[in-house]
């Protein structure tokens, strides 16, 4: 692991380190305690050789999880591949405000959809955590929904997914939802050759540009949204730090009250949330 180290931090990685031996632990299945128990092991000649492929392959900024092949979210494992985000522990604060809110409520089997789900890694924790619940993600890509399937079978949680942009396949669904998530693409276009290479170039870019001034797709979720929720649901968003906001402010014009808005472990403005009530008028008319 030593070797493995040297070479990351050599190539500027961050966390060389902890890298080198998630590697490690990946490519052997070998546990930190039967490490250290035996400190002097050596691999097999098979596991050397893709132990540094691995090393080699993070070299080139290719994200761990995308070597790996997983990232735990919300205390479960999710496979992940290029095809979707990288589930990150930001988000985690938009999935325990959903659990938490499911499990305050006592009115039946709740409908929960999941926009822009990706991975899924949204949906299902909230599914595994609330049992009872009906669920169903939608993705406009093809590639991100096979990996929702895959988690969902690994997870074994039933599940509805459909390919859509948004609500657009969502008009004969007249059955309103409960709660709708979604953590949408919310990075300002210019902001996103800024970013870290690992995210610029191997997170999808599609779920990641979130137009000129990030908040195209709150817009078109928050104006749409209150032809899919029912009376009282609740809409929760993920946001970028500084969105928190706009994004109430946007959640207001159509009729949503009781807006709060959350911050994660970092102290960051990170989720905001709304309850929907039919028949009040707002900014945009009667509802």
């Amino acid at each position: 692991m030593k070797v493995g180290t040297e070479s990351l931090e050599a190539a500027g990685i961050e966390e060389a380190a902890l890298d080198a031996w998630l590697l490690m632990e990946s490519v052997t299945g070998i546990s930190r305690a039967a490490y250290y128990g035996d400190p002097e092991r050596e691999l097999e000649e098979a596991q050397a050789f893709r132990y540094l492929e691995c090393i080699e392959r993070r070299k080139k900024r290719i994200p761990l999880q995308h070597i790996t092949g997983e990232q735990e979210f919300m205390g479960f494992p999710f496979y992940v591949n290029r095809h979707v985000l990288i589930p990150r522990q930001d988000t985690e604060t938009l999935a325990e405000e959903a659990v938490k809110l499911i499990r305050s409520r006592r009115d039946g089997r709740l409908r929960v959809l999941d926009l822009c789900t990706g991975s899924g890694c949204i949906l299902l924790s909230i599914l595994k955590l609330c049992p009872g619940t009906e669920g169903v993600g939608c993705d406009i890509s093809g590639d991100a929904l096979t990996v929702a399937e895959k988690n969902a079978r690994r997870l074994e949680v039933e599940a509805k997914w459909v390919r859509s942009d948004l609500f657009a396949e969502f008009a004969q669904d007249r059955e309103p939802y409960d709660v709708i998530v979604s953590n949408p693409p919310y990075i300002r276009t210019s902001d996103i050759e800024g970013l870290q290479e690992e995210v610029r170039l191997h997170d999808p870019k599609i779920a990641l540009d979130g137009g000129e001034d990030g908040l195209y797709f709150y817009r078109k979720i928050v104006k749409d949204s209150i032809s899919y929720i029912r009376d009282k649901g609740s809409l929760l968003f993920e946001t970028g730090c500084d969105q928190g906001e706009d994004v109430a402010a946007l959640m207001k014009e159509y009729g949503y009250e009781d807006v709060r808005v959350r911050k994660d472990l970092a102290g960051l403005d990170r989720v905001v949330s709304g309850i929907y009530h039919r028949g009040r008028v707002c900014g945009s008319g009667f509802l």
